[in-house]
């Protein structure tokens, strides 16, 4: 059959002629498309073995090939009802696979990422060294996790093209479909829209894809819609891509501004976040009328997995849980409670029909001392977490998912490795066995089967085999439940040429623009400084930028660069721009916030000390002069103390650069205006660069042209803070890291204060609805 060609298939006439729909049969070169009236299309690769059987005049896949059509391949029952024959007739190294979600794959495959879970080769080969291969082709390393250990969740990165992902997902699919039961991939992806991504310049004819602002930028626009239409178009994006899960929304509380992963959440007002993840979860999950499958859920559907489980931004001093020294999470203020509202108001209470998210992620911390029974452990591994909060009080009944490499063994606090807090001492497979007696489903970053079939013989020995198959089948119907409700059993494959037409479209890239602009703050302008007139002579200096400290590794990467911080040549197509800083008007300086260690530093410990040191908001040395004499926790297994303090010791962050240029260009201005873009991912000590500047923008992620149509005045100010800025790092330091709104918010040179909400318009200070719904309560 040549490709593109269809057919009309009749139904045998021996059926009544009312069951007797008519099915049309097309070949589209990677897979047979079958439309049927009254009855689901169905896709299939006509050389994976799958045939069709016909039942009552519909057309199913006969994914088994057993001749029969079994439950869970009938499109025309529940949900669970197929999932649970299908777990009943799943082998132990099926049900396996299922429980584990691969390492992060790129296409094509990446022969040199520093972990070799992640590493992509074609034939032995790198992708560069190979000749003639595609790089939609499955690497060897995919082709053994899903061939031999049957993994069928799958996380996506970086893609060369729309149309290559989509070429990659047919591959990926017919592999699957010629295996076992015939269980499809259910592919996912970290959030992948952030404009900062996407260059400096808005392209309206169309992009990879559609770029918006981070999580934190979309809620400095104040209004949930916003959030909703992007997680709709994301979810079209992300279901041309072949992606089915989205491993988000980010749903932590942020109320501790060190947290590097702070800019990834909604902010500080746990009323704002929660209905941002409501917001985000129903855009994702919840099809249009004529696509839906079974209740809200569709054709068009992306499982939402809220994370992180009961919330990780409240780490010690702002440490991060990704290595072992920011394991601990802390909460002085005894607000654990309000940490649980994104989920329990949010993801747990969704308006779109789906009701709740598919999954959860627990975060890899140690919700510390927040178990009445005393213990400490990892939330992934912690009973009261889990069993108790999560699967008890809150009845939660879907998939629930560590974390990346929390079971894995634990080997230096220092860097990124396997993270099971509380439980190092333990070998792998009994971290498998505990988090799943506890109710988890799935286990982040594994390719491998072997320690999960471990777990599977110690709850023989523990338990008897009927109940623990009975418990990895459970496991299995909540992970199927997921395939099912979005269709990829009947038709996993994509049409590569429309995907390349709906990624990035003018329309979606429109659509992220206009948002990406809405979120940017002006924090200040003084004497109206902004917006310019259109005859306004621009400087911009050209400048050197030192090398960054790479986060993961702690090392200098890179050399120095000399630049503008921003394309130039966007800037000439928008701005007058003079070379000359004596002939111009007002000077433009774009600088990014200050760069944040992890809190830990070898060469502290080389010189005697604990290894711990201050995490600074600020771009000038710092001294933590108010950090806590004795941290609230501590210990660990390569640690000989338990006191991680480091009060009196000295950080420094590595871009002091932009904090020199603001003071230089006010310098070199004289009494002409200065206008500062900052650029930011968390809070910052505004008081280092504040006074030399008489307008300020502060956006998030955002692509650098959209600060340009507001120093134009194409559209006006509307972003508020969503997050304090502090006075100093005093009043950081002295924050409760689970209290929100406690900090001393900073007062510029015109009396306004950089509170939660704050922002202007061209009128001044912005009051409307937004402020008064989302106002920020008063901490005693």
């Amino acid at each position: 059959m040549k490709r593109g060609f269809c057919i009309l298939a009749i139904i045998s006439a021996a059926l009544t002629a009312s069951a007797q729909p008519k099915w049309a049969k097309c070949d589209k070169g990677s897979h047979i498309v079958i439309t049927q009236q009254g009855g689901h299309t169905l896709g299939y690769n006509q050389n994976s073995g799958v045939k069709i059987l016909t039942v009552d005049g519909f057309a199913f896949k006969d994914l088994n090939r057993n001749g029969k059509l079994d439950k869970y391949e009938d499109w025309r029952l529940s949900s669970e009802e197929r999932a649970k024959d299908l777990a009943s007739q799943l082998s132990l190294d099926e049900i396996a696979g299922l429980m584990l979600y691969s390492a992060h794959q790129q296409i094509p495959g990446n022969a040199t990422d520093p972990l070799p879970t992640k590493r992509g080769h074609y034939n032995g080969l790198t992708f560069k060294q190979t000749r003639g291969v595609a790089p939609s082709a499955l690497t060897d390393e995919q082709i053994k996790f899903v061939g031999k250990d049957y993994v069928r969740h799958i996380l996506i990165t970086k893609v060369q093209n729309a149309y290559t992902a989509a070429e990659w997902n047919n591959n990926l699919q017919a592999l699957c479909e010629s295996i076992g039961h015939g269980i499809p991939a259910n592919n996912s992806s970290d959030p992948r829209h952030r404009g900062s991504k996407s260059g400096d310049e808005f392209d309206a004819g169309g992009g990879s894809q559609s770029a918006w602002p981070s999580a934190l930028g979309m809620a400095a626009t104040f209004d949930p819609a916003n959030i909703k239409r992007f997680a709709e178009i994301a979810s079209a994006e992300y279901r041309a891509l072949g992606i089915t899960t989205a491993l988000s929304p980010q749903s932590d509380l942020s109320t501790e501004p060190r947290w590097r992963r702070l800019y990834m959440g909604y902010g500080e007002h746990s009323g704002l976040v929660a209905d941002c993840v409501r917001a985000y979860s129903d855009g994702f999950q919840t099809s249009s009328e004529k696509q839906r499958i079974e209740g809200a859920w569709g054709r068009e559907s992306v499982n939402a997995m809220a994370k992180h489980w009961p919330g990780g931004a409240t780490g010690e001093a702002g440490r991060d849980a990704h290595f072992g020294i920011g394991k601990y999470a802390v909460y002085p203020g005894n607000n654990f409670e309000e940490h649980l509202v994104p989920f329990t108001k949010g993801a747990f209470a969704l308006e779109g029909g789906t009701k709740q998210v598919a999954a959860i992620m627990p975060y890899y911390t140690i919700s510390y001392n927040q178990d009445p029974s005393g213990e400490n452990v990892g939330n992934a591994l912690s009973k009261y977490m889990i069993k108790d909060l999560l699967r008890g009080k809150y009845g939660y009944e879907g998939v629930i998912c560590t974390d990346w490499r929390v079971a894995e063994k634990y080997v230096d606090h220092r860097t990124s490795n396997g993270k099971p807090y509380g439980m190092e001492h333990l070998p792998v497979e009994e971290y498998f066995y505990r988090a799943l007696i506890l109710g988890v489903d799935q286990f982040g970053g594994v390719n491998s089967t072997e320690n999960i079939k471990k777990a599977y013989t110690l709850g023989v020995e523990r338990l008897g085999e009927k109940a623990i198959r009975e418990r990895f089948e459970l496991s299995a119907v909540r992970l199927l439940r997921n395939f099912f409700r979005v269709g990829l059993f009947e038709n996993p494959y994509l049409e590569p040429h429309r995907s390349q037409e709906i990624v990035g479209n003018a329309e979606f890239m429109q659509a992220g623009y206009d948002v990406q602009v809405k979120s940017i703050v002006m924090l200040k302008n003084h004497n109206s400084t902004l917006p310019l007139s259109s005859k306004a002579k621009v400087y911009i200096e050209k400048r050197e930028f030192e090398p960054q400290r790479d986060w993961w590794t702690d090392k200098i990467k890179g050399g120095a660069k000399v630049g503008y911080g921003v394309s130039i040549d966007m800037l000439r197509k928008h701005l007058n721009i003079v070379e000359n800083p004596d002939e111009a008007d007002c000077a433009v300086v774009f600088i990014d916030g200050p760069t944040v260690g992890r809190g830990h530093s070898n060469a502290d410990m080389e010189a005697g000390g604990n290894g711990y040191i201050p995490i600074s908001l600020q771009y000038s040395d710092y001294i933590a002069k108010y950090a806590r004499k004795q941290s609230i926790a501590g210990g660990d297994i390569y640690e000989d103390f338990t006191n991680r303090t480091y009060r009196n010791k000295r950080t420094t962050t590595d871009n002091k650069y932009e904090m020199e240029a603001v003071i230089r260009a006010k310098k070199m201005m004289g009494n002409r205006p200065v206008i500062v873009v900052v650029r930011v991912k968390r809070p910052l000590v505004l008081a280092e660069i504040e006074p030399y500047a008489d307008a300020i923008l502060l956006g998030y992620e955002v692509q650098n042209q959209a600060y340009v149509e507001l120093i134009k005045g194409n559209a006006e100010p509307s972003g508020l803070l969503p997050m304090q800025m502090p006075k100093d790092m005093r009043t950081v330091e002295l924050n409760k890291e689970d209290v929100p709104f406690d900090l001393e918010c900073y007062k510029d040179a015109d009396g306004n204060i950089y509170n939660f909400g704050f922002g202007l318009n061209w009128s001044g200070v912005i009051k409307d609805w937004r402020t008064e719904k989302y106002a920020p309560r008063k901490v005693k």
